[in-house]
């Protein structure tokens, strides 16, 4: 595979905004072969319903301007029709973590939860910010609109919500774990190589 199939893979799993510094480090790819591919990859999408989009060096994907007619239809539509089961699974973790990474929702869901938390952010029940301990991750927080047609001031309020606090932070501390063995692993990975190399 190129390198404009990797990036544009990259930007639709992560289903956010990426920096060209970020897509460097993820593709091991030197900054001027990765802005002649990402220039590439805006040329093939010039003609399609996808477009690139560059904001502050950070590149994502989103629609061409030409269908937001048909976007606001959708909207709309989208508005009005109640909450699926895998929305309120993810409205529930965002309103009982009061706000999580993507990661943290995918690894208690168990699935990508990029596109619910998307149709959620355009409903206005969650709102994503930049995380203060990691600047390239995304915090996804509940809405006081939210708050407010739930009826609760806080989210202190919500039912069993010690309770689900605790099995949330659980799966939180489990993730990191993981990750921290998964990254040990590869560390020893990449140690064995070099020392079978020399």
């Amino acid at each position: 595979m190129n390198l404009e199939q990797k990036i544009e893979a990259v930007l639709f799993w992560k289903g956010e905004p990426v920096s060209r510094r970020n897509l460097g480090e993820i593709l091991n790819a030197g900054q001027t072969e990765l802005n002649e591919a990402i220039e590439k990859l805006k040329n093939s999408f010039s003609d399609r319903g996808i477009v690139l989009l560059e904001k502050d060096d950070d590149l994502a994907f989103g629609t061409a301007p030409e269908l937001s007619g048909l976007f606001e239809k959708l909207q709309k539509e989208e508005l009005n029709k109640d909450l699926s089961k895998a929305s309120l699974e993810t409205l529930s973790i965002v309103l009982y973590k009061n706000g999580a990474t993507r990661a943290e929702i995918d690894y208690v869901r168990g699935v990508n939860s990029s596109f619910i938390l998307r149709a959620l952010s355009v409903r206005g029940l969650v709102e994503k910010i930049v995380d203060p301990k990691d600047s390239r991750r995304y915090i996804y927080r509940p809405t006081f609109e939210l708050l407010s047609y739930l009826g609760v001031k806080s989210v202190e309020e919500l039912p069993g919500y010690t309770e689900t606090v605790l099995l949330l932070r659980q799966a939180a501390d489990n993730m990191r774990e993981e990750e921290a063995k998964e990254e040990k692993e590869s560390s020893i990975s990449i140690e064995e190589g070099t020392n079978v190399g020399n």
